[in-house]
């Protein structure tokens, strides 16, 4: 056999392995008879997979209700608590790492601030936190699988190389082989935002469809898209750019070199220095007896009906609504999720999105489109668990586990 055969035969059972697991994942307890229907695999190849998954103690058999007369059926679902990832947000000016079971169970997880300017202080400093936390939380690790790595920038998520960051000159770099290298186990990195989606996917508020669109404002402005139950990554791995749709063409200069882009007016940053400039200029709000301003100020003043904060917000949900309504004509979504701070005053915001939302886009795609809060993003090492999670369900880890 040569190599194109024998990477072919990998192929398909790599595929046939992952379709028989995400059934008992997605839809289990279910029978292997269940399994062979759906999956169109034969009776005998899907006995045979899950065997192996039941080996490895991937998935475990669990007795159904009895069966009217006969012996109980038994079904198959899958074996979450023992397997661990490591998963990391890898922030512009700090990190947090946390601990998961295959569930998507968070166990346990740390912060820290971390400043790195150069790619050298990035690796050595990520590997250095990474290690850290696996040797403080070793009580708490069975079996390590994986680890995952969310962070601001264009990253292949096939190879493991980060292209391009905001803050730091990067060349190439092959993070996710320098972590897989160090520590032994297999490593996925992704960008923040498109992971943030997949996550919402798996495990929030876009679990029930297919066809979704994540907005985060937070930082910066950006966007993830679910197609077909997959998160959408275009030719170079880069879409969901929202953040720099124009929305003022006479607007502020952004950091990417145009004007009046969304992420100039619908950013944390963004809408903190709006506050600030209508206080400069005598505006009376509640906000004016505070020193420091955050957004979690705003949307706390604005839910407590102070004037300049509700306006602010609200003008804040009408530029989304615009960035939203061109999303909304392009992809035809069913479902968009807002994720970030702004969210804890979504009845301001939302009302205002909406209006946008079917002013702007054809009434039969936003007829019946739910607008609704992020589920996870509060759980920022979550989208780099969502890394993993894919890499299970498409085989790709899975795959490795089996063959270990």
């Amino acid at each position: 056999m040569n190599d194109t055969q024998k990477g072919n035969v990998d192929l398909v059972k790599q595929l046939n392995s992952a379709a028989v697991y995400r059934l008992i994942d997605q839809q289990g307890p279910i029978s292997r008879i269940q399994v062979a229907d759906i999956s169109q695999l034969a009776p005998a190849s899907v006995t045979k997979i899950t065997r192996q998954l039941l080996e490895k103690g991937l998935i475990k058999e669990v007795a159904q209700q009895a069966s009217t007369g006969g012996r109980r059926a038994i079904s198959l679902e899958t074996e979450v608590l023992p397997f661990h990832s490591v998963a990391v947000r890898l922030g512009r000016d700090y990190i947090q790492i946390s601990l998961y079971d295959l569930g998507g169970n968070e166990i346990v997880s740390d912060y820290h601030e971390f400043q790195y300017l150069h790619q050298k202080e990035l690796i050595e400093g990520l590997l250095h936190y990474i290690r850290h936390f696996i040797r403080e939380k070793q009580a708490y690790i069975q079996q390590l699988i994986a680890i995952g790595v969310v962070l601001p920038g264009l990253v292949n998520p096939e190879t493991g190389v980060v292209e391009y960051m905001h803050n730091v000159d990067v060349d190439e770099l092959a993070m996710g082989d320098i972590i897989k290298d160090h520590f032994g186990v297999e490593c996925f990195i992704g960008n923040d935002i498109r992971g943030l989606a997949l996550a919402e996917h798996y495990f929030g508020s876009s679990q029930d469809c297919q066809d979704s669109i994540l907005i985060s404002v937070g930082r910066g402005t950006g966007a993830g898209m679910i197609v077909n139950g997959r998160i959408f990554l275009g030719f170079n791995r880069n879409v969901g750019e929202i953040g720099h749709i124009q929305i003022d063409p006479l607007g502020a200069q952004c950091q990417c070199g145009n004007f009046g882009c969304l992420e100039t007016v619908a950013s944390n940053p963004a809408i903190v220095k709006r506050v600030r400039q209508f206080l400069d200029q005598g505006y009376q709000s509640t906000l004016a007896e505070l020193e420091q301003i955050t957004i979690n100020d705003i949307c706390d003043h604005a839910n407590q009906g102070d004037e300049l904060a509700r306006q602010t917000l609200i003008k804040v949900g009408d530029h989304l609504g615009k960035a939203v309504a061109i999303t909304v004509n392009l992809f035809n979504p069913q479902k968009i999720i807002i994720a970030g701070d702004i969210t804890t005053a979504q009845d301001l915001i939302f009302p205002a999105i909406e209006r946008n939302v079917q002013n702007q886009s054809l009434k039969a795609f936003y007829k019946n489109l739910p607008i609704v809060a992020s589920q996870v993003y509060k759980q920022p090492p979550i989208a780099a668990f969502a890394m993993i999670k894919r890499a299970m369900l498409n085989g790709v880890l899975l795959q490795k586990l089996l063959e270990e």
